[in-house]
């Protein structure tokens, strides 16, 4: 098995603050609905958690993408909600309408019912699966692990699925709020203890999902969400204590909090395309992911697809004294399903291309 100190990966030198070959580019969601591939894989795997629970056809949807495309790094293939499941929670996917839980959080009493969890068993096959990446994975192609944070998975918790305008978790927010911090503790201590495990089973870079941080107002933001990512990141220092796993958090929406989330102990921030990378690049030390809009994948050509990677690129270079150290090209938010193949090829190549030192 390949180490990270053994590996001539231009994402890991970049997480790093090393210097690279080119920006290196990866996709969120890059094992997805957009490929035919999967979406065969899919069918025959008869449900989306059964593809999640299946070790040898998560290997094989999270491999797909790679055989396609010059992408710098693959990302295991999971759902962040495999976490609230393991500790007790009832999850299924409903076709066009995502993921649903049949029992929401309700109550102290709910919160207290939930389990806690021991990865290795719990979640044994995400285990298996990264054991799987590692003998597969093509050779310096580093693998990243990740995680719903805290309070994304107490947002489905709590609402039992997507919501508009999370009036459930902001009831708790503003009239239960020990309840609330109640929960995100235990949550928290479930999502460490889970990347902790990855690491152990041999990912390169662990990624914390926070999808929803960007619902709260700047002071809820800083109490409930910002908080227990920091809790997240120290109790894995503290159970890995030489570990050298380089980590990313990326909290969509929260452009507007860089300086707060640059005080994070992590060695990446991803941002989404709602704030321009040079403005970003100002207003934080870390490593900066992201963001081109992940429609233009769906409706642009690869002429202007091309155009918005040079001013992304030139942005972050003029923000950056000339420099492009720092960078990992990404979406903005995950890609969807009505991507074209042929414009995220050209998205890939003009990266490469661009941004070639």
């Amino acid at each position: 098995m390949l180490g990270i100190k053994d590996m001539n990966s231009n994402f890991l030198k970049v997480l790093n603050q090393q210097s690279a070959e080119h920006t290196p580019i990866w996709l969120m969601r890059q094992a997805g609905r957009y490929l035919p591939e999967y979406r065969k894989t899919r069918e025959q795997a008869g449900s989306f958690l059964n593809l999640c629970k299946n070790p040898d056809l998560a290997t094989e949807v999270t491999l797909q993408p790679l055989r396609r495309f010059a992408l710098d790094a693959s990302i295991m293939f999971s759902d962040i909600l495999v976490v609230p499941e393991a500790m007790g929670m009832h999850l299924y996917f409903s076709d066009g309408e995502g993921p649903k839980f049949t029992n929401p959080l309700q109550s102290s009493l709910d919160v207290d019912a939930l389990k806690v969890i021991e990865p290795d068993f719990d979640l044994a096959y995400v285990m298996q699966l990264i054991r799987n990446l590692k003998q597969e994975l093509p050779r310096n192609t580093p693998l990243i692990g990740f995680s719903g944070s805290p309070w994304t998975l107490a947002c489905y918790m709590i609402e039992g699925g997507s919501s508009k305008n999370y009036e459930k978790i902001k009831t708790w927010v503003y009239s239960h709020p020990q309840q609330l911090h109640n929960l995100l503790d235990k949550v928290s201590i479930a999502v460490a203890d889970y990347l902790v495990a990855q690491i152990k089973a041999g990912v390169d870079t662990v990624m914390l999902f926070d999808s929803w941080g960007g619902v709260l107002s700047e002071a809820k933001f800083i109490e409930f969400s910002h908080a227990y990512l920091a809790k997240v990141l120290q109790r894995i220092q503290l159970s890995l204590p030489a570990n050298k796993t380089p980590s990313i958090v990326f909290t969509k929406g929260g452009g507007v909090w860089l300086e707060q989330l640059d005080q994070l102990k992590c060695n990446a921030l991803g941002v989404d395309w709602t704030i321009d990378i040079g403005k970003a690049r100002s207003q934080t030390t870390k490593v900066i992911q992201g963001n081109l809009d992940p429609v233009m994948l769906s409706v642009a050509n690869p002429s202007i697809i091309k155009t918005e990677v040079s001013r992304i690129i030139q942005a972050y270079r003029e923000a950056n004294a000339g420099d492009l150290t720092g960078h990992i090209f990404n979406l903005g938010h995950g890609i969807l399903p009505s991507a074209k193949l042929d414009n995220v090829s050209a998205l890939i190549d003009a990266v490469h291309e661009l941004s070639q030192r």
